[in-house]
């Protein structure tokens, strides 16, 4: 009996493995490339915007519901597709998120009109926003907890990537085509390549556990000890219980699950993720224009704020890096605050256009220090049954963020000024690491839950 209690559990066996490129790095891979999917979409609202605008005759705030619409969906479907996850599987959730994304960006290439048009953009934020909280639980849960946090950093490194594409892609599409309803016919044609290469991928050994589905969950654990040629030993699986069931009440039931698990912890999670993506994407969406209004060529503006993106690649590395070394909560205190007071640097240099330019070529390797380790953090703060949806939550409100702080943005700026606005968003960063200071526990080398 004795020598039973000591055998190691599944879920421990597969954190324990040996890390091989051609076993948990392959779902590196699958799951990088729809996060790039991710980045690629948040990108291209900026290069349909004056597009459509020009095919359709729209004034520009009703133009920018495109923009709003798309995030709002992503938002919507970050906190379902996170709790499909949890109740489902990961498998199931990770293939159908990028189908629907895939579809209604076919049906909104189509698309009659405006109206037509951004519904289809919503509901293939919806399919999309489910990315990023699925894709990281499944990620997570393969991954060797000496290897996670550096996978779980680099996972970020594919959004400068989809960034850089959509960039670079639809300005090649547009020009040779002028039709910019093919560069959304583009990116689907790679996204359903994915989609069916994700078929292949087994699902989560640890959802199986907890879900009670011990016979397959010994299958794919002994499955990944052999692949990874690690020496097989005996293991005990807890006694099954029954499945959960996915029901219309589960989404709420989920929410009120993360609060209970732990208020701190979710009050943490979503002031971080609300603040410090809030910065990313003002950035993101508001760049181009401070730089235009400043007297760049708007061309210029837009090369200039694809490479501020594409600096994030470096950031990423650097996350990389000193994850393990430093831990979650020390980088994500100094790079999260420091990212906004880069911003404000640039707003105060703005018209001596060589120093804005460096000081925003420095935001995005900073801010992608940042963003890449709370992703990780905040995946691993959560157990087994919760991280999809404990993710998800706080996803949707960096999306919600996405589509409303930058309207609110662009309605404060003549008022309050650039500077002021950049610190006002320093500061809220500034409130939410502080919390997490005090409130969040470091995951530096912990096993999951």
């Amino acid at each position: 009996m004795n020598n039973f209690l000591k055998l190691p559990t599944g879920e421990s066996v597969v954190q324990n493995l040996p890390w091989k490129w051609g076993v948990q790095g392959r779902i590196f891979i699958i799951g990088g490339l729809g996060f790039m999917f991710d980045a690629w979409d948040v990108t291209l609202n900026g290069a349909l915007i004056p597009l459509v605008s020009a095919e359709w005759g729209l004034d520009r705030t009703t133009a920018a519901l495109l923009g709003t619409g798309n995030l709002v969906g992503m938002a919507l479907g970050a906190f379902l597709w996170g709790t499909i996850a949890d109740k489902i599987g990961r498998k199931k959730a990770f293939t159908w998120t990028l189908l629907i994304f895939s579809i209604f960006t076919v049906a909104g290439a189509l698309a009659p009109s405006f109206a037509w048009f951004v519904a289809c953009r919503f509901i293939a934020g919806v399919g999309l926003g489910g990315c990023i909280p699925v894709d990281y639980a499944l990620v997570g849960e393969f991954t060797p907890a000496k290897q996670r946090g550096r996978v779980l950093t680099a996972m970020d490194g594919w959004w400068p990537v989809g960034a850089a594409l959509s960039f670079f892609i639809s300005g090649w599409v547009q020009a040779t085509t002028g039709n910019w309803r093919l560069i959304l016919v583009v990116m689907v044609l790679p996204a359903l390549l994915v989609f069916w290469v994700r078929r292949s991928v087994p699902e989560s050994p640890l959802f199986l556990v907890r879900s009670g589905q011990r016979a397959e969950a010994a299958k794919v654990i002994d499955d990944l000890v052999k692949r990874t040629g690690a020496t097989a030993e005996p293991y005990t699986l807890p006694e099954a219980e029954a499945a959960p069931r996915l029901s219309a009440g589960s989404w709420f039931a989920q929410l009120v699950s993360i609060w209970r698990f732990s208020p701190k912890i979710t009050l943490v999670s979503w002031s971080l993720f609300l603040t410090i993506l809030l910065v990313y994407y003002l950035a993101l969406t508001w760049m181009p224009s401070i730089l235009a209004d400043a007297g760049m060529v708007q061309s210029t503006a837009l090369f200039m704020t694809s490479v501020m993106a594409l600096m994030g690649l470096i950031g990423v590395a650097i996350a990389a890096l000193l994850v393990e070394r430093v831990g979650r909560k020390w980088l994500l205190g100094i790079t999260g605050p420091l990212s906004a007071l880069i911003l404000v640097m640039v707003a105060v240099t703005v018209n001596a256009p060589t120093l804005a330019l460096i000081w925003l070529l420095v935001f995005g390797v900073v801010v992608q220090i940042a963003v890449p380790v709370l992703y990780t953090y905040v995946s691993e703060l959560y157990p087994t049954e919760l991280r999809g949806s404990g993710f998800g939550w706080a996803s949707s409100f960096s999306r919600l963020g996405a589509g409303f702080g930058p309207l609110l943005f662009a309605v404060m700026w003549p008022v309050v000024g650039l500077g002021n606005l950049f610190l006002v968003a320093g500061a809220l960063v500034l409130v939410a690491v502080i919390m997490m200071a005090f409130l969040a526990p470091e995951t530096k080398g912990r096993a999951l839950q």
